[in-house]
């Protein structure tokens, strides 16, 4: 799914908001809260309403991975907007401490099941057959994306295929520099637009490596530049950056990828799971 299906539009807008120019977001505002009403308007109506040019709705569709403005309407029209509206908690001075704790949890929930819904079947599928047949596979990330590459490697480890991550930049280009065709590597950048990983992206397009990508739902450079994409939905709230919520979304889709290869090896994961078992006998008391 190179972002070019038709839906999708309202966790595209959130996703990619904090990224939008000042324009942006007030087209993306209007959007947001405005889902059932917008499926009945012109381009022109839309850009009279905000007092800019359609020239620059027509550039903000094209921005969040539509054609144009039908093609917006559609994904839009096609979507449940009823539970939109009581999403979007903000934290507030005056919340007690279990109030802040339940709305993180119910974020946490949404962020999920906002990714559950953008998976592409076809995607999916082709990342967890790139993997199974891997001779080799490398998970890279930096920050808080390089925990989750460290959580999939130790995951992983458990399938008997040959793994490791790397969150350092130049172990990254090093060790992509020996990889062959017969490898994969998954990048995994919430903005997408990381400098270093994109770097390893481009020496491993130049081998030939099979790569993936898990990156935020919207056009980056990674999720351009990938051979599969998968994407993340989150949302920003005052006091709590979307990459927090997004690094749980990061982690299931790694979850999902391992149970899904823990599937296709399972006879031959058996081996595997008993040497683990073995060695981390010796560490228990």
């Amino acid at each position: 799914m190179k972002m070019g299906n038709t839906t999708h539009c309202l966790p595209r807008i959130r996703s990619s908001y904090p990224q939008f120019s000042d324009k942006e977001k007030i087209i993306a505002d209007y959007i947001l809260n405005n889902p059932d009403k917008i499926i009945h308007l012109t381009i022109n109506q839309i850009a009279e309403d905000l007092n800019v040019a359609e020239a620059t709705v027509f550039r903000f569709c094209k921005r969040i991975g539509f054609k144009g403005f039908q093609a917006m309407k559609i994904a839009l029209a096609s979507e449940s907007t009823a539970p939109i509206k009581e999403i979007h908690e903000e934290f507030n001075i005056d919340d007690d401490e279990k109030t802040v704790a339940e709305k993180v949890f119910k974020s946490n929930i949404r962020t999920l099941e906002e990714t559950l819904q953008v998976i592409d079947g076809a995607s999916f599928k082709k990342a967890v057959q790139a993997i199974l047949h891997a001779n080799r596979v490398e998970f890279y990330g930096s920050g808080g994306s390089g925990t989750v590459a460290e959580d999939a490697h130790h995951k992983f480890l458990r399938t008997g295929i040959q793994t490791i991550a790397y969150i350092d930049s130049h172990l990254q280009l090093m060790s992509a520099s020996q990889l062959t065709e017969n490898d994969v590597i998954v990048l995994i950048s919430h903005s997408g637009s990381n400098k270093d990983l994109l770097q390893a992206l481009e020496l491993a397009k130049e081998i030939g490596v099979t790569t993936i990508g898990i990156t935020a739902l919207g056009k980056s450079p990674l999720s351009q530049g990938v051979d599969i994409p998968l994407y993340t939905v989150s949302e920003e709230t005052e006091l709590r950056f979307e990459a927090l919520a997004s690094r749980l979304a990061q982690l299931s889709i790694i979850d999902a990828l391992y149970v899904n290869v823990a599937m296709g090896r399972k006879e031959l994961m058996a081996s595997s799971l008993q040497k683990i078992r073995n060695a981390i006998s010796y560490k228990r008391i």
